[in-house]
């Protein structure tokens, strides 16, 4: 399997803009529509972005939120892949209505999905959910996700899940415990956008998630953005009052452009 780690400090030659990237303006002809759906008797609501404008089938994307729950933040990162052309649809954990009031509250609740069995059985039915949509080409699938979720795609990935899209994680959890033997299964590629200061993910972690996909030579591309803590994507982060979660603009538009190029060379 060819090798596609690398570990390096991203430099774009762009200008980032006075705005993070997730309040950039989309398109007016991109919708999200809310979409129930229940999974062993439990009520789960999603979101699928779709751009109207556009028609025939097209590659999908699943977002899986931070752990948070499904709040605004994921939402505005469907539209935004729908604005650049895919149909997205953003995966709910931990059911309906089932927002974390705080950091405690959080942890809790990502801690009950920490099993990747109990988490993959949810993204696997978020993926059929995704396929089935009208305008979703089914054999062009991606993923995305951010903290709690860029650990899950990163599970996916380690599942031996086959996306032709490949997966994204933004500053996600590294730590799997599928490591070691999920690697040799990745199929899918994946793209890795890790804070390179960033207290929540412990550096023996990291050491160990480089070395394992090292050796195993899987298709997997590591960027660590120097000065960036977790969260580096998600404006206001700070405001938590956690230390270690910050915004970092160079990252967070980095790391955006990054996926861009990832998935438009993925789709072809």
């Amino acid at each position: 399997m060819k090798l596609f780690l690398s570990i390096l400090t991203m430099m774009f030659a762009f200008q980032c803009s006075s705005l993070p990237t997730s309040e950039l303006p989309v398109k007016s002809t991109v919708t999200l529509s809310p979409l129930e759906y229940k999974l062993d008797g439990k009520t789960y609501e999603g979101f699928m972005a779709v751009d109207s404008s556009i028609t025939g089938k097209r590659p999908g994307i699943l977002v899986i939120h931070e752990w948070w729950g499904v709040n605004e933040y994921p939402k505005q990162r469907a539209k935004q892949l729908a604005d650049l052309g895919y149909v997205a649809f953003v995966m709910d954990v931990y059911g309906k209505g089932i927002l974390a009031k705080d950091h405690v509250e959080a942890g809790k609740l990502s801690s009950a999905n920490g099993d990747p069995k109990v988490l993959l059985k949810k993204i696997y039915k978020a993926i059929e959910i995704l396929k089935s949509n009208p305008n979703v080409d089914s054999t062009k699938i991606g993923a995305i996700g951010y903290c709690f979720g860029g650990g899950g795609v990163i599970e996916l990935a380690l599942d031996g899940a086959d996306l032709k899209g490949g997966v994204v994680s933004f500053h996600g959890m590294l730590g799997s415990k599928n490591l070691a033997t999920g690697v040799k299964k990745i199929k899918s590629k994946v793209l890795v956008h890790h804070g390179a200061d960033d207290p929540f993910i412990p550096k023996n972690v990291v050491e160990t998630f480089v070395k394992t996909i090292t050796e195993a030579k899987a298709p997997v591309t590591f960027v660590s953005h120097p000065g960036a803590v977790h969260g580096f994507t998600r404006p206001g982060a700070e405001k938590h009052g956690l230390p270690g979660l910050a915004y970092n603009e160079k990252a967070d538009y980095a790391s955006f452009e990054s996926m861009k190029d990832f998935f438009a060379k993925n789709f072809k």
